[in-house]
């Protein structure tokens, strides 16, 4: 029987700051539209977005545990795969994070009147187990980052600014990009950390599939698009620099990727890539709310 500790560590908490930085940006451009900001509702978007990452969490521990494909792994507790919980009570824990996200997205929705998001709502539970469940399941294909882009930065970026503000601007469009390009960072490390076991258990994730060499380089370019993001938001809105202050965390793991760390030496990198999507958006996400304030 998993301990409440073995429970919190299967949540994977390290990916969490990737559901706060689209919240957190999201909100910081909807500041900047006629109807401005709801912190009410933007603390329904947040939860939506935690309760999402742990639900594909759990998801993905599960899937990736009944296939026997966690057995020989490095880095977070894996339920299933070191046989710490039945993979019954770990899939029933993912459905009931997808429950109670899908019910904090029909208040949201309800509040708000914007019921066509309905279906990007489905949309995103849908895509949360599909990731590594299923037949066909999608991150077994070398999908999972183009899927974690979408739903992770702009669907989750442009969905907290539409539901505040009821239309959307350049801030939040560009953020959307930039959130999401950190997002599928975290993606990355985590995947390149696993290419050997992939590899021998035929899950063929992106980064199996274009190799060590390349998955580093593309790494290091998502920072690289986050920058850029930063510098066009800042033409208009001059405060959103702070986002460059917010990208300074990600020297630890863009030093630790291209030194050619493997297997274990890379776990730092993967929670130096979730802290930097948190300084990220939060420091994006302030840097447009002083805008707001200060012109």
């Amino acid at each position: 029987m998993a301990t409440l500790n073995q429970w919190i560590a299967g949540a994977r908490p390290r990916t969490l700051p990737a559901a706060v930085a689209p919240v957190a940006v999201g909100t910081g451009a909807s500041y900047l539209l006629p109807r401005g900001a709801n912190l009410g509702y933007a603390l329904l978007a947040l939860l939506v977005a935690a309760l999402l990452q742990i639900g594909v969490n759990y998801a993905n521990d599960y899937s990736d545990g009944i296939r026997g494909t966690d057995e020989d792994r490095v880095g977070p507790v894996r339920l299933v795969g070191q046989r710490l919980a039945t993979p019954s009570n770990v899939k029933l824990a993912a459905f009931i994070a997808f429950f109670w996200a899908a019910f904090c997205g029909f208040a949201l929705i309800t509040l708000s009147s914007t019921w066509w998001l309905l279906l990007g709502g489905v949309a995103s539970i849908w895509a949360a187990w599909k990731y590594t469940g299923g037949d066909k399941p999608y991150g077994y294909m070398g999908l999972g980052e183009l899927f974690v882009f979408i739903f992770f930065g702009l669907v989750a970026t442009l969905g907290t600014t539409y539901t505040q503000a009821k239309e959307l601007n350049l801030a939040s469009i560009a953020g959307a990009v930039g959130v999401g390009a950190l997002a599928v960072a975290i993606l990355l490390v985590n995947n390149l950390r696993d290419i050997p076991g992939d590899t021998v258990s035929g899950k063929r994730t992106l980064a199996v599939r274009i190799g060590d060499k390349a998955t580093r380089t593309l790494f290091v370019a998502m920072y690289a698009v986050a920058a850029v993001v930063v510098a066009l938001i800042a033409i208009g809105h001059p405060y959103a620099a702070l986002g460059f202050v917010g990208l300074l965390p990600a020297i630890l793991p863009v030093r630790t990727v291209l030194s050619g760390k493997k297997g274990r030496d890379l776990v730092p990198a993967l929670a130096g890539a979730g802290l930097t999507s948190l300084s990220y958006g939060l420091a994006l996400g302030l840097g447009l709310y002083l805008a707001f304030r200060l012109g």
